[in-house]
């Protein structure tokens, strides 16, 4: 029953949308090797481009642009691995600077171990680690 009413949502909405405007796909091209390899990229003329290249499961490269309904043109290239998700791009928001009152109490807490901190640098510098 749920999928039912998924897919009359989905259809009543792109009903409601209407058609947009005519996109052509001006470059295509793809391949996928036995050692899973594969490699992907695109191109709209809508200005949409993406790429895409790694070892399927264990990493990716790749990156897309397309304009924003504002006109700017929007980059994102990403990489993706056992570390996780890495996207890079002027329009993802940054973090604020770390104020400086917590910047010290960092280094006073770096500088100043506790006894159980002393012991486990002691036995690791023991054992070479």
């Amino acid at each position: 029953m749920f999928k039912i009413i998924l897919v009359v949502c989905l259809v009543g909405s792109a009903i409601a949308a209407g058609p947009g405007p005519e996109v052509e796909v001006l470059r295509f091209g793809s391949q996928v090797d036995n050692d899973g390899t594969y490699g992907y990229e695109y191109e709209l003329s809508n200005g949409v481009t993406a790429q895409e290249s790694g070892i399927g499961g264990q990493y990716a490269n790749g990156g897309f642009r397309h304009y924003s309904p504002e006109g700017e043109l929007i980059e994102l290239a990403y990489s993706a691995d056992s570390n996780g998700f890495h996207p890079v791009g002027s329009h993802l928001p940054t973090p604020p600077p770390i104020p400086e009152h917590i910047l010290r109490a960092i280094q006073y807490i770096e500088t100043h171990p506790t006894a159980e901190e002393q012991k486990d640098r002691q036995i690791r510098q023991q054992y070479g680690q």
